[in-house]
């Protein structure tokens, strides 16, 4: 009979066996409020997530913790998305919580990212399109809200660091419904003051509070700017659309002005280092042109300059020998053509050389006259020939062929029988 009854440590990792392996159970996604929320100094939160009618117990790991943009309390309500266990110790069931968000910013949550998605698959993101922020601002704007800590914070960071800087500000709402358009008319203002830098941001706040910042035409109107723009929107965890699309992003207001314009006391260390170089620079230069001036007087030819003249002088003593030398070898040689040239017989009997070359005309002659046809045909002979070709031979012609017989007086044609 007793083997009918099991443990309860087997019935639990029975439970937890079917649990874990329900398909249904892998995601869950829950609403409620929360409430017994703890802390765990390791980063792990411990909560229970109940509506009107029961509850469960939630976890939510350190890794997956620290990626929620606020920090739980009891009474909130809250979306979150996790699995179903059950935690054998105890034998209760409970979720293990992946992501959490404030329940109303769903939505606002999910609108950010398309809208993200959207704005990075066209280009706006991108760092080729982003301006460099000028490293001393003589005229910087600010479009924020006129009261409140950040402009506060933005003008006595400013002229706490470099008082030279001139600051613009182009009052704008930054919360509400009426703040995107608002955000944009002051934007378009201030990039027609010929300014070098733009702030543009608000203090810190919940997701709704900056959400004009993540509006598509605040955004546009950041990337079309032509004026280099810092985005300093809430707190150093927020993140929104236009801190993106902005040429720089500072973690707050405060952090936009300091990264807008130089610390005073850098710059002037910075001078100082600058005019102690040029100094150092300068001092080398002079020393090493002074140490080759007085290189250049020590020299021997500086010291004794005829001897300049002297050398040059020894060399053109030289090369006006070498001169006439070549000349006197140049007129030897022609003078012995010349007397080889009026020494020759040639020239003392020019008529023999004429009648040699007469003779040899006159027996290239007579044997042109030999070898003529014309010879031949006062001779007696005559000359046959067909198609303007001389016959050689009786096998060139046949029966009917007409031929041409040229004699000493002209020509006949005649006909082959």
């Amino acid at each position: 009979m007793q083997d009918k009854y099991i443990t309860v440590t087997q019935l639990t990792k029975y439970i937890k066996y079917k649990i874990d392996n329900d398909i249904n159970l892998q995601e869950v996604y829950l609403k409620g409020e929360i409430s017994n929320f703890k802390a765990h100094s390791r980063g792990h939160f411990y909560f229970t997530i109940k509506d009107e009618n029961t509850r469960i117990n939630a976890i939510m790991f350190q890794f997956q913790a620290r990626n929620i943009k606020f920090m739980p309390e009891d009474g909130m309500k809250v979306l979150v998305r996790g699995k179903i266990s059950v935690f054998e110790t105890t034998g209760a069931y409970q979720i293990y919580v992946d992501e959490m968000l404030e329940d109303g910013v769903g939505n606002l949550y999910i609108a950010y990212e398309q809208l993200k998605k959207k704005l990075e698959e066209e280009g706006l993101f991108k760092e080729i399109y982003k301006k460099k922020i000028p490293k001393i601002p003589e005229r910087i704007g600010v479009v924020t809200a006129p009261t409140g800590a950040a402009i506060k914070d933005i003008i006595s960071t400013i002229k706490r660091r470099w008082p030279l800087t001139e600051i613009y500000l182009f009052p704008s709402l930054v919360q509400g419904e009426l703040a995107k358009d608002d955000i944009v008319k002051q934007l378009k203002k201030a990039d027609s003051y010929n300014l070098d830098t733009i702030i543009v941001g608000r203090g810190g706040g919940s997701i709704e509070d900056l959400w004009a910042f993540n509006e598509e035409i605040v955004a546009r109107a950041i990337f079309e700017c032509k004026t280099p723009i810092i985005s300093a929107v809430g707190h150093e965890i927020d993140f929104t659309i236009s801190d993106f699309v902005a040429d720089l992003r500072a973690p707050t207001p405060t952090g936009a002005a300091e990264m807008a314009v130089p610390q005073l006391n850098d710059v002037i260390n910075y001078l100082n280092q600058i005019n102690i170089r040029l100094n150092n620079t300068l001092t080398n230069e002079i020393k090493n042109y002074r140490n080759r001036l007085n290189d250049l007087t020590n020299r021997n030819i500086l010291k004794n300059p005829i001897t300049i003249y002297q050398t040059k002088e020894l060399i053109f003593d030289s090369i006006i020998e070498r001169l006439k030398h070549s000349i006197n070898i140049i007129i030897n040689n022609n003078d012995k053509k010349l007397i080889e040239l009026t020494n020759s017989y040639i020239l003392k009997n020019p008529s023999q050389l004429i009648d040699k070359k007469k003779n040899t005309y006159m027996n290239l002659l007579s044997k042109l006259e030999t070898l003529s046809p014309l010879l031949t045909l006062k001779r007696g002979y005559t000359i046959t020939k067909k198609d303007n070709k001389v016959i050689k031979s009786k096998k060139q012609v046949k029966k009917g062929d007409n031929l041409t017989i040229d004699f000493e007086d002209g020509s006949i044609k005649t006909e082959v029988i």
